[in-house]
């Protein structure tokens, strides 16, 4: 409250200082006008135009202060002050000249005709450096403090020069709590090397990152361009990168919708902004549409791709959400998280196998879901190598059985989540998830359900991702560690490629295998450079890579497509349907019969593998195995 007391003081200490500053700009510009008329010859000045000016200064003065106030002169935060603050005080200042005019007229007082320019002119002067004189004083009392106090100042160089940069320079240079200087600008548009922007020089394009960098001993690089592409974003940040320096971004356009772009909205550069993709749009009504005042099931709903699941179904708005999970900590932190965020969220969180018969079919008759997004699963490839038996229990049957609950209790659509890794497998994991897109496609051919299942590559973050280990690694200094040094593989975050299931499934006929557009592949070693840069080191100076040699099952790339699959476009780009394969359905349910009663033969691995070559022609177990 005292507080609240003395600013107020001060702003009206500063407005009564403006006051009596324009008072006399009015005095000073009337004279200073008419001098300049008749070239500061104080004997020409004709005694009327003097007269005149001493009659009616009063009502000027009065005037000015009126119509400035109208224009809110005395209102505007002037260490902000910018284009409009200068706008407004042209368009005041004409106003008042145009109202002396009519009053001096209306009073058969005259004045030279060329009087009323230079008095408007004048009086724009004076006002502008009353007004911006206070921006020049901040920024040098700012200098001499920080200098006085010894503040380091971080030494920043600013990417692009548009109009979020000139936004957020400006409050650079006039906030108290920012100790950053821009040093200089970087843009590709070369008209404007040379020139200033909120007085940093233009100095040249992204040539120019590295030796600049080097030359003003850039501690900070901030890339102020929401609205370019993410394409170009990723080629500046990995030259920027290469410097060493903290590097910071403004989000994109469409993230900075109905808000400033400020300080506050810097993040620090991610690994995601380096992968060089646009961001995927889906079509949010349409989802919105088609969850709302439905059940939902979520298999798998507490790991990376199932939580994320049911934060996007929790915002549509769903009848009632279950979340089903085996594994008890990460149900609970999804439950305590929907509940914070969705109070009203009608909510069932349930601890269950989906390898478990009975307690399927309870679950399923108790909350009759309308649609079910099936992601439980054993997803790790090595740990599936040591242990097929397991994979195949819980990927391939605990799959079986919930498909069965759904057709036995009526769900509308069924969604089941693969994996690139189903194309051509070379490891069980991968092979178990194949097996899972047939159960689905003949499932779809007997039941009145829709079952459908889309498959996409690896997600940023995600349970098992490469990213988690590479952090951990870079933490304890290294090594980081990567398999091979040609090793690739597609990218993206767990909300892009979860808003892409939403759609995939909002569109769904039934029996279709979508396929997610991952964009370009990505090798795994430049991921790893990358990440160690934007951590502050240097790829194999700091922070050492080693090749561990490719692991049990794993391939140099992932495939999107078998060779008997061809794709066809969905309205979104990102998404595309796989052709089915034909296949003889009793055959294949009774060769699963036979598998299953293999699998729990333990630790008969060899038999198992060779079952699973039978029914997936495409698997190429690995060797000796």
């Amino acid at each position: 409250m005292i507080g609240k007391r003395v600013h107020d003081k001060e702003l009206i200490l500063r407005q009564f200082l403006l006051v009596i500053l324009d008072a006399a700009a009015v005095a000073v510009s009337s004279v200073l006008a008419l001098m300049l008329r008749i070239e500061f010859s104080f004997e020409k000045i004709q005694g009327p135009y003097l007269e005149n000016i001493w009659q009616t200064l009063l009502p000027n003065i009065l005037t000015v202060l009126v119509v400035f106030w109208f224009f809110r002169l005395y209102h505007s935060v002037w260490r902000y002050a910018g284009m409009y603050e200068l706008q407004q005080i042209v368009m005041a200042v004409l106003t008042v000249t145009l109202l002396q005019l009519l009053g001096m007229s209306l009073l058969e007082l005259k004045m030279p005709r060329s009087y009323w320019f230079l008095y408007a002119g004048v009086l724009t002067c004076i006002t502008v450096v009353t007004r911006f004189a206070y921006r020049f004083v901040r920024r040098m009392r700012k200098k001499l403090v920080d200098k006085r106090r010894g503040t380091e100042i971080s030494r920043v160089m600013v990417v692009g020069a548009g109009a979020a940069a000139d936004v957020l320079i400006r409050e650079l240079k006039t906030s108290d709590h920012l100790h950053k200087h821009v040093e200089c600008v970087i843009d590709d548009d070369a008209d404007l090397k040379g020139k200033m922007i909120q007085g940093c020089r233009i100095i040249g394009g992204r040539e120019s990152i590295l030796s600049a960098a080097e030359h003003y001993q850039i501690d900070e690089i901030i890339i102020a361009m929401p609205s370019v592409s993410r394409k170009k974003i990723m080629e500046i940040a990995k030259i920027c990168n290469e410097t060493g320096c903290e590097l910071k971004t403004l989000p994109g356009v469409y993230q900075l919708v109905n808000k400033e772009v400020r300080v506050s909205n810097l993040r620090h550069v991610e690994i995601e902004d380096l992968l060089g993709r646009e961001p995927v749009t889906v079509d949010l009504s349409a989802i919105t549409k088609y969850l709302g005042d439905q059940v939902i099931l979520v298999t798998g709903g507490g790991g990376s791709i199932g939580s994320e699941l049911c934060r996007q179904i929790a915002a549509a708005k769903p009848k009632q959400l279950v979340i089903v999970d085996i594994y008890e900590n990460n149900a609970y932190e999804i439950q305590q998280e929907l509940k914070r965020k969705y109070p009203k969220l009608n909510l069932a969180v349930l601890i269950a196998s989906v390898r478990n018969t009975n307690r399927m079919n309870a679950i399923f008759e108790q909350y009759l879901p309308n649609i079910v997004f099936h992601a439980a699963a054993h997803k790790h490839v090595p740990l599936m190598e040591d242990s097929p038996n397991e994979a195949i229990k819980n990927n391939v049957f605990g799959t079986l059985k919930t498909v069965q609950a759904a057709d036995r209790y009526g769900v509308e659509r069924f969604v089941m989540i693969s994996t690139d890794k189903a194309v051509n497998p070379t490891n069980i994991m991968g092979a178990s998830k194949r097996i899972c897109e047939m159960i689905i496609q003949a499932y779809n051919r007997r039941s009145e359900t829709e079952f459908v299942a889309v498959r996409f590559g690896n997600v940023l973050g995600s349970n098992g991702s490469v990213i988690p280990l590479f952090k951990q690694q870079i933490k304890e200094g290294g090594p980081v560690t990567v398999t091979h040094p040609d090793i690739i593989r597609y990218f993206m975050t767990i909300p892009e490629a979860v808003s892409l299931v939403l759609e995939a499934g909002a569109n769904a006929k039934g029996g279709e295998i979508f396929v997610l557009d991952m964009g370009e592949p990505v090798k795994i070693v430049d991921l790893a450079k990358n990440l160690i840069r934007l951590s502050g080191y240097t790829p194999n100076e700091d922070i050492m890579i080693e090749y561990t040699g490719l692991r049990p099952g794993e391939k140099l790339y992932e495939e999107r497509l078998m060779a008997e699959e061809g794709l066809e476009k969905t309205e979104n780009d990102r998404i595309s349907v796989a052709k089915p394969i034909e296949m003889e359905d009793e055959a294949f349910f009774e060769s699963l019969e036979v598998l299953k009663n293999a699998v729990y033969k333990e630790p008969d691995d060899v038999e198992v593998r060779d079952m699973v070559c039978k029914i997936v022609p495409t698997y190429k177990k690995p060797k000796g195995k």
